[in-house]
């Protein structure tokens, strides 16, 4: 009888409901805030540099409406949801510095973004995108941009633009090669070019003076590019799983590359699993010194 009595109550409407609710469920802040009509900035998080809002994992497939009127926000974290559609309307938080897009259905991106001139970070992993617009490259302040796990195969030759631009993660993704606005980037420190469809690397790789980390792993690149040996602030070169065979012998050249790396996290140099040809396996068992010194002595024999 008293279990009876009980889902009754919670069929009555009024706050009697919304107090059933509770007990019946925890609810989030957000969810809480909504049920009860407060207002959503009462949700706004300020630190001491910005003012953030986060509705991560949530379930949405639509960006609730009230989040286009707190212009104030300058980190937004819309993360691990089921949006297909980003509105232009993101374009009125001319103040965002942070926009965390990871893990939704994402195919396009509005032109709209182009207004967010102060945009530093930009994640949009994990989504659908198989294409950038030009518009992005408005955003002159960007630094860091993380695209993986997406089906791109191109960017915007206008991306060249990013000047400010530090970190560029474009892994698994469908590239075929580098796209050539990259080269332009001078300012990159890290390049994740890993899990595409890589068969070289170009060149132009030799523009890149700043890049310190650069990820190139599981593609099906055939040769190392005497050019990655001018890149003297490397500190991480990872080339594990692909088809290389053969070493340039101006691996010296990369002075910061402190050790054979074989741990994934580790600073050096990765090339483990690929076919490379004898001695080179034995000698990149014995550490990066042996194999540093056999190629000198080859450059010079």
């Amino acid at each position: 009888m008293g279990a009876r009595q009980s889902r009754a109550g919670c069929k009555d409407k009024g706050p009697g409901r919304m107090g059933c609710l509770r007990r019946r469920q925890k609810l989030s802040a957000w969810d809480d805030a909504l049920l009860s009509g407060r207002d959503p900035r009462a949700l706004l998080k300020r630190g001491l540099r910005h003012i953030s809002f986060s509705l991560v994992t949530k379930g949405m497939t639509d960006i609730p409406d009230f989040l286009w009127g707190l212009s104030e926000v300058q980190r937004l974290n819309l993360s691990h949801n089921q949006l297909r559609v980003l509105p232009p309307e993101v374009g009125r938080l001319s103040r965002l510095v942070v926009l965390n897009l990871c893990g939704n259905h994402l195919k396009s991106l509005p032109a709209e973004v182009s207004l967010l001139q102060g945009l530093k970070v930009l994640f949009l992993s994990m989504n659908r995108l198989s294409e950038l617009p030009a518009e992005l490259s408005a955003c002159r302040s960007l630094e860091v941009l993380s695209v993986s796990h997406n089906r791109l195969s191109q960017l915007p030759a206008s991306f060249a633009d990013l000047s400010r631009l530090r970190k560029l993660n474009l892994s698994n993704n469908c590239f075929a090669h580098i796209p050539v606005c990259v080269f332009a980037l001078k300012e990159l420190d890290f390049l994740h070019v890993g899990s595409n469809r890589l068969e070289n690397i170009a060149e132009s790789i030799q523009c890149l003076g700043s890049l310190q980390i650069f990820i190139a792993e599981n593609n099906s690149i055939h040769s190392f590019p005497r050019s990655l040996c001018l890149l003297a602030s490397l500190e991480v070169l990872n080339l594990n799983n692909n088809d290389i065979q053969t070493l340039p012998e101006e691996l010296y050249l990369l002075c910061r590359l402190a050790r054979i790396a074989w741990n994934p996290m580790d600073k050096g140099l990765h090339i483990s699993h690929n076919p490379l040809a004898k001695p080179l396996p034995e000698l990149v068992e014995g550490g990066l010194e042996m194999l540093v010194s056999y190629l000198k002595d080859k450059k010079h024999s």
